[in-house]
């Protein structure tokens, strides 16, 4: 007698896998948004006879470990055909569904054609057993394709999102910080109103840093390095620039700066200002009100460029020390700067670190109650046809 195939099972036996996945479907919450049991039903239908197709289909170990190894963006790019997963996946995800949700969608699919082909093998039916294994691998793939898919569409939205914010704000806070720079120029004004001008001043351009900050996390934290265009710089400049400029955003802190009179390298220029000002203002933010945050730079006799930035105030927990690049973290001390200057995003250290490792260096902390915390920046000096001084 001819074995029974588990295609031909789930072909003749598809409305009730399909009413069993329906039930099922109907106890995920949020309940999907736009997606009527018509739809479901006929995107599962045609999951199932494609799983079929496939159960169907010689298969080679080669072709086994390619299609698991999924679909990448540029064949997708090159006129690649949704599979029934795929548009599953792009369906569920506008109707709401986490992609928890959708993996469980997956689970009850497996579960309700396997619940009805042990009941149908328990009849003692010449069944094929090969089938149970080449059917879990057709789940598997189609559960991979779903989940690539997802997360695709995913990464897809928020790289929109960063564009509708990098245009979207950017914009506005230049007009801000233009205004707010005219009037804080002006003579005839009175004196309220220009300290009301250079309050909004600081406070736009403390935005257009997060703003920066957040598209720059976004971008590095979800797969992409740190850009950064190298070129001939001083460090030196960069670094008076820097401090500055916070000192006219912070008038009230002082910060003393020791900077040999030039050193140049191979930098990024916007990115190296970047990270000194993250790593300057986190100084200002945790240190104390009246000790300065001293800023030093210095060439050594070898290859490194070495930044430090100390300032005193309450000692960084040990245990926090670890996980103080991590994003989104943020060490709480006590006797720092008042607590409405505590806004940042908890990705400024992250963002600093990112940047000197595009460079090739590297970021370490050390903090006590006597020296205070220190972070020190090691860059690798390009002294070819340059000089430090």
């Amino acid at each position: 007698m001819a074995h029974l195939r588990l295609a031909d099972f789930i072909r003749s036996n598809i409305e009730a896998i399909l009413q069993a996945w329906e039930d099922f479907a109907r106890t995920v919450e949020p309940p999907a948004l736009t997606m009527d049991d018509v739809e479901l039903r006929d995107h599962a239908r045609q999951m199932l006879l494609a799983v079929a197709d496939d159960l169907d289909q010689p298969q080679s170990e080669q072709e086994r470990v390619a299609k698991s190894q999924g679909l990448g963006e540029r064949e997708r790019e090159n006129g690649h055909r949704d599979t029934a997963s795929e548009t599953h996946a792009e369906a569920r995800l506008l109707s709401g569904y986490t992609v928890v949700q959708l993996v469980s969608e997956y689970r009850a699919l497996r579960s309700s054609v396997l619940a009805l082909w042990d009941a149908f093998t328990r009849e003692d039916r010449d069944t094929d057993s090969a089938d149970m294994t080449r059917f879990n691998e057709a789940i598997d793939q189609a559960l991979a394709e779903s989940v690539a898919r997802y997360e695709y569409l995913v990464k897809k939205s928020q790289n929109m999102f960063l564009a509708i914010l990098g245009h979207d704000l950017r914009n506005p806070l230049g007009a801000v910080v233009m205004g707010s720079s005219f009037l804080m120029q002006a003579n005839d004004i009175p004196h309220k109103y220009a300290l009301a001008a250079t309050r909004m001043n600081s406070s736009a351009r403390r935005m257009s840093s997060l703003v920066n900050d957040l598209i720059d996390y976004t971008r590095t934290h979800f797969g992409a390095n740190m850009p950064i265009d190298t070129r001939h710089g001083d460090l030196a400049i960069i670094s008076r620039q820097v401090v500055e400029e916070l000192r006219t955003f912070h008038p009230e802190r002082q910060i003393a700066l020791q900077v040999p009179g030039s050193v140049m390298t191979m930098i990024d220029n916007g990115r190296i200002a970047q990270m000194l000002s993250n790593l300057i203002g986190n100084a200002i933010q945790y240190g104390l009100v009246d000790t300065p945050v001293a800023v030093t730079v210095l060439a050594d006799a070898g290859n490194d460029i070495v930044i430090s930035i100390n300032n005193a105030g309450p000692a960084i927990p040990a245990d926090k020390i670890a996980g103080i690049f991590d994003p989104l973290v943020r060490i709480t001390q006590q006797g720092g700067a008042d607590a409405g200057e505590h806004t940042s995003l908890g990705i400024g250290l992250y963002i600093a670190r990112q940047i000197a490792q595009a460079h090739g260096g590297r970021i370490e902390v050390v903090s006590g109650e006597q020296d205070g915390t220190t972070f020190s920046v090691t860059l690798p000096l390009h002294r070819s046809g340059l000089h430090a001084a």
